[in-house]
């Protein structure tokens, strides 16, 4: 395919061109702008771009919406966090390099077969939901939750940017490690990596953007920063086999 040898000549001139140390930290650096930081921005003017929109799919009623100066401290937050995460990248490049071994994501100037992609992704989503789950379960028990989780649920009604608005311990232990690990222990390749990373900064943009025009998923996140006690997971997997979503026939129960 023409377009596959366009893009394997491109990835081999980056790498003949650039370390892969270099490649490992820009490379993720704009994954997350591109994929994290763009979607989040648009979200967030949607209210102003396209107004009737925003009406029509925004699930929180205004008087719920945080205020500007809330939205511009979640960035704050964000970019704190971000920086912390950069700088431990950072520094484990930096100690890799020094001891002369190569970085621990496979930096390959081949392209990984479409068999080992798909395999390698199908997996990784698996063990993202189990990881996330699990982390986000613990810190929802009480002493973790008020020292640690409390924070992220300060937003009732949920914005795109405090998806990573969280306490430093629940950015790294529950946000981040559920979505390098699993990459990682497979060693898989790093453009492998860096598309399932961007399509879990899309997916937890979304939930968090507080409209629901994606099958639902924000609508369920929403329910989530409401109740505290359904939807722990990211796809909705776990979630559905143990028992923490939300049917619509329990929730016509409970309201009858």
């Amino acid at each position: 395919m023409a377009v596959m040898d366009a893009v394997a000549a491109y990835w081999e001139h980056i790498l003949a061109t650039y370390d892969p140390y270099t490649v490992d930290f820009v490379g993720t650096f704009i994954v997350q702008v591109i994929f994290w930081w763009i979607p989040c921005v648009l979200f967030v003017l949607l209210d102003s771009i396209a107004p009737s929109f925003s009406e029509r799919h925004k699930i929180q009623p205004a008087p719920k919406q945080p205020t500007s100066s809330e939205i511009f401290h979640s960035m704050v937050v964000c970019i704190r966090n971000q920086i912390i995460v950069f700088a431990l990248h950072g520094a484990l490049l930096y100690a890799t390099f020094a001891k002369g071994l190569p970085p621990s994501i496979r930096v390959d100037p081949k392209l990984p077969s479409l068999e080992e992609f798909i395999r390698d992704l199908f997996i990784s989503v698996l063990a993202r939901e189990a990881l996330f789950y699990s982390s986000h379960r613990i810190l929802h028990l009480r002493p973790l939750y008020k020292r640690f989780h409390k924070q992220h649920h300060k937003f009732t009604a949920p914005v795109s940017f405090s998806s990573q608005y969280a306490h430093p311990v629940e950015h790294i232990s529950a946000n981040v490690l559920p979505l390098l690990l699993p990459p990682l222990l497979l060693k898989s390749h790093i453009l492998t990596m860096w598309v399932f990373v961007a399509f879990q900064l899309i997916e937890t943009s979304t939930v968090h953007s507080g409209y629901d025009f994606f099958l639902g998923a924000a609508k369920k996140h929403d329910r989530h920063h409401e109740r505290f006690d359904v939807y722990f997971g990211g796809i909705g997997l776990l979630d559905y086999v143990l028992g923490t979503d939300e049917p619509e026939d329990r929730r016509r129960d409970k309201k009858d």
